[in-house]
């Protein structure tokens, strides 16, 4: 498994500092975001050659991985990619920061995302280098976990799109479908797929590292890049309108509004 590792860890942080060559010379940082959700896709074909666990459990895991990373990889591409001339606000405040280093700093940063691609795999090396002679019903359970999860968050994803598409809603807050339930339906499914992976690489060896994975990202999503700056943003460019949304709707676990 050890070799597996490094070899995944090599070409991940190879994929990012080509990025980072790419970010220089278009001067967004912004694509690094694109090329850690695809860095799993490679992780995912990688374990799939190499892991030495049951077949169809490798099958399994590598499917929900590459699945989960393509569609993350191409809706960050279409987002990111279609607007390469405008960097998002949290890379151009981080550029600020840095200055003059800004470059150099970014470097370590994009090599840092690819080691957290390692980090985050756990549950897959778990899972696909597990020799268990059959498979479990806690491994059926992740499965569907994460089947539900991700299609709550490509549900979630849609409506956000067709909001932001009307010219209409311009300078609105998105309350349309799932988004009325939660300020954050995308992060909520986004860290429930990753208690599915957890499930799904409990039972192997050593399996109970595989909780580092979701908690980790659960503290990013609560706590620090996901909901909290995103609520920042939000109350910049929507004020009031956004104040009043939070005060009527769940910050996370869809819920119904409050009075």
């Amino acid at each position: 498994m050890l070799l597996t590792i490094l070899l995944c860890a090599f070409v991940c942080c190879l994929v990012m500092l080509l990025v980072w060559l790419w970010a220089r010379s278009i001067v967004n940082a912004g694509v690094v975001d694109i090329f850690w959700a695809f860095n799993f896709t490679l992780i995912a074909i990688i374990l799939c050659i190499c892991g030495t666990g049951l077949p169809m459990r490798k099958l399994l895991v590598c499917t929900m991985v590459f699945v989960w990373s393509m569609r993350l990889g191409i809706y960050l591409l279409m987002r990111v990619g279609s607007h390469l001339e405008q960097e998002e606000g949290r890379y151009k405040k981080l550029r600020g920061e840095w200055a003059p280093n800004a470059n150099l700093k970014f470097f370590f940063f994009f090599q840092m995302q690819a080691i957290s691609n390692i980090y985050l795999a756990i549950p897959f090396f778990l899972s696909c280098f597990n020799s268990a002679p059959d498979m479990n019903i806690l491994e059926y359970i992740g499965a569907i976990v994460w089947a539900i999860s991700i299609t709550g968050e490509g549900i979630a994803d849609a409506q956000l799109k067709k909001f932001k598409n009307n010219p209409d809603n311009k300078g609105k807050v998105c309350n349309a479908g799932l988004w009325n339930y939660s300020r954050h339906p995308n992060y909520f499914f986004e860290s429930m797929i990753w208690i599915g992976y957890f499930i799904t690489a409990v039972s192997a060896p050593y399996g109970w590292l595989a909780i580092l994975s979701p908690a980790t990202i659960l503290f990013l999503v609560l706590r620090l890049t996901g909901i909290p700056m995103t609520e920042e943003q939000s109350i910049r460019s929507k004020g009031d309108a956004y104040r009043e949304y939070q005060r009527t709707t769940s910050a996370f676990i869809p819920w119904f509004k409050t009075r």
